[in-house]
């Protein structure tokens, strides 16, 4: 027999005691992992939705450069082929689209 608490105890009682600690031990150990189950889950959610925001931002900016080089060899045609005078016009132009826009968000 052995002596806890101020009573004795029987080996029965001891292994009956051992066996609701570890039951207990083992429903937290169970909950915890329950929760990191869960955190994990979560994590995963959010990396396929991030995934799928940066594949669709990459698709945007590809399909931008393609309309930027297009312009720019539009744009190199016609300063080759207008000339000097095609070109302030141009640059007077693209002033006053800013301007306008500028007017604008104010």
């Amino acid at each position: 027999m052995s002596f806890r608490g101020g009573h004795m105890r029987g080996p029965n009682e001891d292994s009956n005691y051992l066996e609701r600690h570890n039951d207990d031990l083992v429903n937290g150990l169970s909950s915890k992992v329950a929760a990191l189950k869960r955190v994990t889950i979560a994590i995963g959610d959010d990396v396929r939705e991030q995934n799928r925001l940066l594949s669709d931002m990459d698709n945007d900016f590809d399909s931008s450069k393609g309309l930027l080089q297009s312009t720019m060899r539009r744009l190199g045609i016609v300063s080759k082929a207008g000339g000097k005078n095609m070109l302030c016009y141009l640059i007077l132009f693209a002033l006053f689209v800013f301007f306008v826009i500028y007017c604008l968000a104010r």
